[in-house]
């Protein structure tokens, strides 16, 4: 039997594919570019922008025409409706059996899912949101996670998740801030590549999204035009996917929806081709967000029909459409076959899933579609570490008279909306949050206990009592009295305020949910005064997926903990935190603003945008970006760093370090934050922005020496002329506990010419931990 070149995996991928499309008809090619989603609803409320009106109905009879062609990805086989894993993943090999047996070449599809806070299917654990991995500061954690959600992905079938966001939160009002890392671009890119590379470690194609600017959107609002600048655009939004690629080793993007100065992100070669191509090096594939090839010509306007948009998405570099053909099916195939579209633009698309194909090894005949093992989605391991990620990632915002921990013994009035509810876990791409709320009466898979349900078992020795208060949206405030009546028999109020995760309007945090403003949804506001006006300490916890404006309750308030919809052990996490059983450690990777209206604002602002006399505006925040507060104590100690300046070259580096001691009496973590402050530059920059961290344990009495490596390359900036550039003159190191609390100061002189920097450029602020001995 003669093996044709392509199927030989003796050769190189290159030769591989060569062969192959050169076998290839038109409409064989094309077949690659696209996506199909079975099973997604063609009317109603959807999961997907515009869902209703551009999804295509795959009858059998069409889906069996189709495959004929060949077919380059299947859409979200287990995210779409709830299927048991195991019955999943064998439909699922069953499809791609039904593919290859249609083709003439028995190539199968790519198969996709989401994954942005777990394996998006039913009884999948749902893991802390990705704000909520921001919070732990823990890179390494978050790798693991994600090198456990891409085993699961594996054990089902499925080669392709949609997955990490990298978009830097610019303003807080936009629904899609629970998707996000932070307000930080060193924050965000160092926890995605962590993500990227635990994922591609289980040999899943991570993808990189939204690239680029689609958390900029103007007025906060989802799909809005971007305004940012070109100097914002390349060093806030940019250096997030660049780490990704080059330190986590993505072998996908996805296409932003939004437009930047009148060219939409799918529409622009300058973007996909030029800068993510030819400047990054990057060899992977380009995929369209859902249905955005076609909102070329639907929404953007810049295309008149599909053979238009499929032409300009081509040409600017998207080489997969998804969820399903609407343009690179027959109107590019007509398109091109008249001449209007060049063939070579398919071929160039064609190449790269292929090539990607075979590095799956779905190109070799060995290849089969059955599941290797038998598919669990939320094994004991998994919940550990959701615990873990959980606990880390919990926020004690304040503790001014040591309210907390909790007595064991003490009457707790537990209130609020979502004190009992098991979905203000959940972000909105939970599958719960993200399809459950489609099929009533489905369980949701999985065990996710609430705040009051897991405070009941944390402290079985309190008497807990529990009213609602309020609903989360609804202005009524019939049930303030019960609430407040409840919290006067008590010695303390637990308020568990927050969000509901939901879809375009159906939540108050999610893709399509922008806030008007940053004051609590609903009632909650006018509930929480009512609580503190009976006199009883209140604890308030808030179950959210952006900040919220606290200024209002400042000084009144008992404790506050935040908690980023921390996923199904989130419930335990925190009552493990009021208990004391579990010590606080996460810090804010966003703001929390004084005021609802927020400015908006993040702590990356240049001088106008600090509080001063020229306004009476003062948008300071109540807490800073990288705040968090412990039971237990830490002293900063012998930094780094005289009188005088040290003086390095514009290529040089400088080690500052500070030794952290822990004084309290039981184990705890520190987050060490370096900072640059650049006194005078060629353009206006940012006051403080983080260019290291660190988070280290500590037993009581222990002490060790951090040590961050820096380099002259870590100041640079973009300058009046779009090039990234390293000026001579001062810089200040600030080793700080949030960017509003510097420990210890480091002044630096740059000496020596201006660099201009490449793509070879220091990303990372390398750091080293040494342990030094007890005082015990």
């Amino acid at each position: 039997m003669t093996t044709a070149p392509w199927r030989d995996p003796a050769l190189p991928a290159a030769a591989r594919v060569d062969d192959l499309l050169s076998r290839m008809t038109l409409e064989e090619k094309t077949a690659q570019l696209y996506g199909v989603w079975v099973g997604a609803s063609t009317d109603g409320d959807g999961v997907a922008p515009h869902q209703h009106d551009m999804a295509v109905d795959h009858s059998d009879e069409a889906w069996a025409e189709l495959i004929t062609r060949g077919l380059g990805q299947l859409t979200r086989s287990f995210g779409t409706a709830p299927v048991d894993p195991a019955l999943g993943a064998q439909a699922l090999a069953r499809a791609q059996r039904r593919i290859t047996e249609a083709g003439r070449f028995g190539i199968p599809a790519i198969a996709h899912e989401e994954c942005l806070a777990g394996f998006t299917a039913w009884q999948a654990t749902a893991y802390p949101v990705p704000l909520a991995w921001g919070a732990t500061w823990d890179p390494p954690l978050v790798e693991e996670m994600a090198r456990r959600i891409g085993d699961d992905l594996r054990s089902a079938g499925v080669h392709q998740g949609l997955a990490p966001v990298l978009d830097v939160v610019r303003d807080p009002r936009w629904g899609r801030v629970e998707e996000t890392i932070g307000e930080d671009p060193y924050l965000v890119g160092t926890v995605g590549a962590a993500y990227v590379r635990g994922l591609e470690s289980a040999g899943v194609v991570a993808t990189l999204k939204h690239f680029a600017g689609y958390a900029s959107s103007a007025g906060a609002r989802n799909l809005a035009p971007v305004r940012a600048g070109i100097r914002e655009f390349a060093d806030v939004t940019l250096p997030p996917f660049e780490m990704a690629l080059r330190e986590g080793g993505a072998r996908s993007v996805m296409a932003a929806y939004t437009e930047r100065d009148g060219v939409p992100a799918s529409a622009d070669p300058e973007l996909l081709t030029g800068l993510l191509r030819e400047e990054w090096g990057f060899t992977g594939t380009v995929v369209a967000d859902y249905f955005g090839i076609g909102f070329l010509q639907t929404l953007h306007r810049v295309a008149g029909t599909p053979a238009e948009a499929a032409h300009a998405a081509l040409e600017a570099g998207i080489d997969v459409e998804l969820p399903s053909l609407k343009c690179y099916g027959d109107p590019l195939v007509d398109a091109v076959r008249s001449g209007e579209i060049p063939e070579e633009l398919v071929d160039r698309a064609a190449r790269r899933v292929l090539l990607q194909k075979c590095e799956l090894g779905l190109l070799d005949e060995d290849w089969t579609p059955e599941p290797a093992a038998a598919v669990e989605l939320d094994s004991t391991g998994n919940r550990i570490l959701a615990r873990r990620l959980a606990e880390e990632s919990v926020v004690l915002l304040d503790n001014p008279d040591g309210l907390l921990p909790l007595a064991p013994d003490t009457r707790i009035a537990v209130i609020g909306p979502r004190a009992a509810d098991a979905l203000a876990m959940l972000g909105c791409y939970s599958f719960p949050s993200h399809v459950l709320t489609h099929h009533p009466g489905v369980p949701t898979g999985i065990e996710i206990p609430t705040v009051l349900d897991a405070l009941r078992t944390e402290l079985p020795d309190a008497k807990v009592t529990f009213a609602p208060g309020c609903d989360v949206t609804d202005p009524d405030t019939s049930g303030f009295e019960e609430a407040v009546a409840r919290t006067a028999e008590a010695d303390v109020c637990v308020a568990v305020l927050g969000d509901r995760a939901g879809l375009f309007g159906r939540g108050t945090s999610g893709e399509g949910c922008d806030a008007t403003d940053l004051a609590l949804p609903g009632a909650q506001g006018e509930l929480l005064d009512a609580l503190v006006a009976t006199g009883v300490p209140v604890v308030l916890v808030l179950l959210t997926g952006r900040p919220y404006a606290l200024g209002r309750w400042h000084g009144r308030l008992g404790a506050v903990v935040q908690a980023f919809f921390p996923g199904e052990e989130g419930g335990p996490a925190v009552a493990g935190v009021l208990s004391g059983r579990v010590n606080p450690s996460g810090r804010l990777p966003v703001s929390v603003p004084q005021v609802p209206g927020g400015q908006p604002w993040t702590y990356l602002q240049p001088p106008l945008g600090l509080a001063g006399e020229v306004s009476n505006l003062d948008p300071t925040p109540l807490y800073a970006f990288g705040h968090g507060r412990s039971y237990t104590t830490f002293v900063w100690e012998d930094g780094t760093g005289g009188e005088e300046p040290a003086e390095i070259g514009t290529d040089g580096t400088y080690d500052v370090s500070v030794t952290v001691r822990n004084t309290g009496d039981r184990e705890g973590a520190e987050v060490v934050q370096l900072y640059l402050h650049d006194p005078v530059a060629s353009v206006t920059r940012p006051d403080v922005r983080l260019v290291g961290y660190r988070r280290v344990a500590a037993a009581p009495g222990e002490a060790v020496r951090v040590t961050f490596r820096f380099h002259a390359d870590l100041s640079a900036f973009t300058d009046r002329t779009g090039r990234r550039i390293v000026e001579p003159g001062a810089l200040e190191l600030r080793l700080a506990a949030s960017s509003a609390d510097t420990r210890h100061t480091a002044r630096l002189t740059l000496t020596g010419p201006r660099r201009t920097l490449g793509t070879d450029r220091r990303l990372r602020c390398e750091t080293e931990v040494s342990e030094l001995a007890s005082d015990a």
